[in-house]
């Protein structure tokens, strides 16, 4: 769960930024992770890069492209991990947020119409 985003960089091409994500270890333990995050965009595009300091790393785009009067939402996630069971673990996190996401949107296209 992110707490806090700080150290925001707004530049012209990009905005870099910390977000603080909290993980608990057997429900116990707090652990901050600190991860940089880089977003860049465009009229159609979001992409952007994030790093953590746990090895992992996350590579992502979002498109958006008229299809059949809507629009069609293309979600690119790569995650890379100098760990196997990090990679794991990170990939199936980033495929859980990737779903929630689509399922945010999809509720909020109901709600529109």
């Amino acid at each position: 769960m992110v707490v806090a985003v700080k150290d925001i960089e707004q530049g012209e091409a990009e905005t870099r930024y910390t977000s603080v994500e909290r993980f608990k270890f057997l429900g116990v333990v707090k652990y901050d992770n600190m991860i940089k995050v880089t977003l860049r965009n465009t009229p159609r595009t979001v992409e952007g890069e994030v790093d953590s300091p746990g090895g992992v790393r996350l590579e992502y785009r979002f498109t958006l492209s008229e299809k059949d009067g809507g629009t069609e939402v293309e979600d690119i996630l790569v995650v890379h991990a100098w760990v196997r069971p990090m990679l794991g673990y990170a990939a199936k996190k980033a495929r859980e947020v990737q779903l929630a996401r689509a399922g945010i949107l999809a509720a909020r296209l109901g709600a529109a119409s």
